[in-house]
């Protein structure tokens, strides 16, 4: 699970929103009878970075422009 979202957020709604979660997890562990699986780092990274651009490409259509993919450079 990543709680370095929360550590962002100022500590009554870091609590809240940690315990949400947490509460949302174990409700579908008891309603669906299944355990739960961590996604992993790459998961999360992965949600992000495509939020990120989702979000850019809406700033940039209100601006009138479009963002065209280039190079993906790997280090």
């Amino acid at each position: 699970m990543r709680f370095a979202y929360y550590a962002r957020m100022d500590k009554p709604k870091a609590v809240t929103a940690a315990a949400h979660k947490l509460a949302r997890l174990i409700y579908m562990m008891l309603t669906k009878g299944e355990e739960y699986t961590d996604q992993g780092q790459d998961y999360y990274e992965e949600r992000y970075r495509e939020r990120v651009l989702r979000q850019l490409a809406q700033r940039a259509e209100k601006m009138g422009m479009r963002l065209v993919p280039g190079e993906t450079v790997v280090s």
